[in-house]
């Protein structure tokens, strides 16, 4: 067995990216939904605005985190694309209405995972979060690279 070269490390970026564990990514992405579920949850005394658009965010974080699991390889930038775009998505679904979507919505499930009604300003929650959680890895990856 041989040892290997530490600058042999510090190739890329999508070096560091695909030998990253998606674990990592998946478990960062299970602390941001019970962060979401105890802010929206929890009667904590929190002002209504950080509960209201704090749990948008933090969904939008763990959208970043799942899609950057099941991407390796792709830039944080990529990943805050294809991830931004997904939230999007996930938020215009919500002017199209059929019975059995409407009656989905009534749930605390699709309270929790899609939300109920739509709302221009969680465009907003969903490009920050998917901003900040792509912010957060780029310098976590050129930190390591670096190091």
């Amino acid at each position: 067995m041989t040892a290997q070269n530490p600058s042999s490390l510090k190739t890329t970026h999508r070096h560091f990216r695909d030998n990253f564990p998606a674990l990592a990514y998946l478990g960062l992405a299970v602390l941001a939904i019970l962060l979401g579920l105890g802010l929206r949850l929890l009667p904590v005394g929190l002002p209504y605005p950080l509960v209201r658009w704090g749990g948008s965010v933090l969904w939008a974080v763990m959208v970043y985190l799942l899609f950057a699991a099941f991407l390796p390889g792709r830039s944080a930038w990529t990943v805050f694309g294809i991830a931004g775009v997904a939230a999007t998505l996930m938020e215009l679904l919500r002017l199209y209405h059929s019975t059995g979507l409407d009656a989905f919505r009534l749930t605390l499930a699709d309270a929790l995972l899609l939300g109920r009604v739509f709302t221009p300003l969680h465009f907003v929650c969903y490009w920050g979060g998917v901003g900040i959680a792509a912010l957060v890895d780029w310098w976590l990856i050129r930190r390591v690279e670096a190091s």
